[in-house]
Parts: C-alpha cells; structure tokens; sequence
C-alpha cells in the first residue's frame, strides 16, 4: 500500500488542495501500478509561522 506525505505551508484552497491528492494518486497508480484504492495521499498544512529555513520561517521572508 503506498503513502504519500507532502507537507506545505498553509494557505491553499480546499479546491487546490484536492487536485494535488487527485495528481498524486494517479501518477502513484501509474508509475507503480498499484490498485488504485491501495494509495493513500496525506497532506499536512503547517503555520507559515512553523516552516523555517536558515533560522528564517516564511511568514518572516513575507514581511
């Protein structure tokens, strides 16, 4: 059963959000060829205010 986890920061629309899992599972079915109810997709929204790279989150690069 593949799982596939993508974490991004926070701030997508429901409808963004879907296509994603929706291009996820089908390129997983396709490139392992795996039933196609044995994918699972999660996704994770993480707080621009908790996503950092060089000690700088993005919420601060926003400003």
């Amino acid at each position: 059963m593949p799982l596939i986890e993508i974490s991004l920061v926070e701030g997508r629309s429901p409808e963004t959000i879907r296509a994603l899992i929706h291009e996820l599972h089908e390129a997983a079915v396709r490139a392992l060829d795996v039933p196609p109810a044995s994918v699972r997709v999660i996704v994770r929204e993480v707080p621009a205010t908790h996503w950092a790279a060089g000690d700088v989150t993005i919420s601060e690069r926003a400003d």
